[in-house]
């Protein structure tokens, strides 16, 4: 795939990637590969 899951991030069985819990979205660069990973926001 081109993304791969990051921090708080699933993949479907269609390769379908998948937020576990809301936040905002940020694309990394992780062992070389892209990932997607999902940070929670901070609530003051």
């Amino acid at each position: 795939t081109r993304f791969h899951p990051g921090l708080n991030v699933g993949r479907g069985g269609d390769d379908t990637l998948f937020a576990k819990e809301s936040g905002f979205v940020k694309f990394e660069t992780y062992r070389r590969r892209r990932a997607v990973s999902v940070h929670p926001s901070v609530d003051s």
